[in-house]
């Protein structure tokens, strides 16, 4: 298929700004692939479509204060520094992107805080806006970090046209997010409170954790109009024994196995067996599924809605099927449905 054909037309005003006042809330539009019927509900009524036994697998991936802004040494310019990994700790090198790139060369020092509280150089260019840099930090690891969190913010997608506050420190992150390394949350585990999780425990629905680290390549534009030709950034990612005994368990029991979130399938469909069982794996990914794609692992999917001509929109047409994906869609938009990161969610079973 090519990129065009996963276009529409988004109002603007649906794109979220703001999380819903409680998680489970947000709205939850149900979609059934074999009948084709869409309902429309809360996500805290997920409960009515799972049963004992059955499984969420869920991305445990937490987001850090990836976005800093620092000083230009000499021109005191304010140049933006976008954190993505960190390459080496002993050497405190990271990858990272710098905005405006132009001004930032090799050899120049940045300055973080009022007091010049961290200072990092540029040490080589990556891309036309990525550098890798080396902060000069003599301190334990644990200062570093604690630094690095005061002096960052909140990396909320630029679609969000507001500056980040205290709560988006608590909201733009899942609330079981254990292992830090994501510059983007896995925005469907967000709608999951503490307690819809105790409740979903209570009727033996089971959560198997993994671990996929967003990165920003999740939203670069795709610019191929072959989707074949498509590249996508490596991510890591790991999954554990114990996470596959609990899917394996249940696949092989005729239980469902729902993957909660993108990030989670791509993990998912990562790593499988000749028998369509999961298996552990640790390691960079670098899957993009685009339709036709067979599915292996999960049977249902939670997400939310995404963007038009986007690598998240076009994996929920792969697993809704185009013309019903298509359709919700349009319903969506005239339903005014929340969209993106702190949008509203669709259950795809």
């Amino acid at each position: 298929m090519k990129l065009t054909q996963f276009t529409f037309d988004l109002p603007l005003n649906l794109i979220a700004q703001h999380p819903a006042k409680k998680r489970e809330d947000s709205r939850m539009m149900v979609v059934h692939r074999k009948t084709g019927q869409i309902e429309n509900k809360h996500f805290r009524d997920i409960l009515e479509y799972f049963d004992d036994k059955d499984v969420f697998a869920v991305n445990n991936t937490k987001v850090f204060p990836a976005r800093m802004y620092g000083r230009k040494e000499k021109t005191g310019a304010k140049i933006e520094v976008f954190l993505l990994h960190e390459l080496n700790k002993p050497n405190r090198l990271w990858d990272v992107i710098v905005d405006p790139a132009r001004k930032i060369r090799v050899g120049n020092k940045l300055y973080f805080g009022d007091a010049d509280e961290l200072v990092a150089e540029v040490i080589d260019n990556t891309t036309s806006r990525g550098r890798t840099i080396r902060f000069l930090w003599e301190g334990s690891e644990e200062s570093f970090k604690a630094r690095l969190a005061a002096l960052g913010e909140t990396p909320l997608p630029r679609y969000i046209k507001r500056n980040p506050d205290d709560e988006d420190r608590e909201r733009y992150q899942t609330v079981y997010a254990k292992h830090e390394g994501a510059v983007a949350a896995p925005s469907a585990g967000l709608h999951f409170s503490k307690e819809l999780i105790k409740r979903c425990e209570i009727k033996g629905i089971r959560f198997a954790e993994i671990t996929l680290h967003t990165g920003l390549g999740t939203f670069r534009p795709i610019e191929v109009e072959d989707l074949t030709k498509h590249k996508m950034d490596a991510e890591y990612f790991n999954i554990d024994d114990f996470a596959c005994k609990i899917v394996n368990k249940a696949k092989e029991g005729g239980n469902r196995i729902c993957s909660i979130g993108t990030t989670t399938m791509r993990a998912l469909e990562t790593s499988f067996t000749a028998q369509k069982l999961l298996k552990p794996n640790e390691g960079w990914t670098t899957t993009f599924i685009h339709p036709p794609h067979e599915f292996n692992v999960a049977d249902s999917l939670v997400t939310n809605f995404h963007l038009p001509k986007t690598g998240l929109f076009i994996m929920t047409c792969a697993f809704a099927g185009y013309n019903l994906a298509m359709e919700a869609y349009k319903r969506a938009i005239k339903d005014k449905y929340r969209f993106f990161s702190y949008g509203d969610a669709m259950l795809i079973l």
